[in-house]
């Protein structure tokens, strides 16, 4: 299976995997599934440690690409069809990293590792 983490999944998988759910640490674990790791994961975390939000993901900011690579993980870069997606999106939901995660998930047709039930809003299938 291929699924795509959410920012907040990623940073508990790499730092405090026991705040994972059963279902989502099984996952995460399973080397038969493929994870993806969003672009967009990489600018929410930079973000929120710069601005002081996220003091807990200092050292997996730092290195972060390293990270991913020791974890197993791919990387899934942007597109501008994705972009375009979660810009159009109805849903009230405004977060730009929730919304971009959200089309990528779509257009891959592929569920997200998330405890956030907001991302329902989107039509994403979730794991949890």
């Amino acid at each position: 299976m291929r699924f795509l983490l959410d920012t907040h999944t990623l940073v508990w998988a790499t730092l405090s995997p026991k705040k994972l759910s059963p279902a989502a640490s099984a996952a995460i674990a399973d080397e038969n599934n493929e994870v993806l790791v969003s672009a967009a994961s990489a600018w929410e975390i930079a973000t929120k440690v710069r601005l002081g939000e996220m003091p807990e993901a200092i050292s997996l900011e730092a290195r972060f690409l390293q990270a991913l690579d020791e974890a197993g993980y791919a990387l899934l870069s942007i597109d501008a069809e994705s972009a375009l997606r979660a810009a159009r999106f109805s849903a009230p939901h405004r977060d730009p990293f929730d919304r971009i995660l959200a089309a990528q998930a779509l257009a891959l047709d592929i569920p997200v590792v998330s405890l956030d039930a907001k991302l329902d809003q989107f039509g994403v299938r979730r794991i949890w």
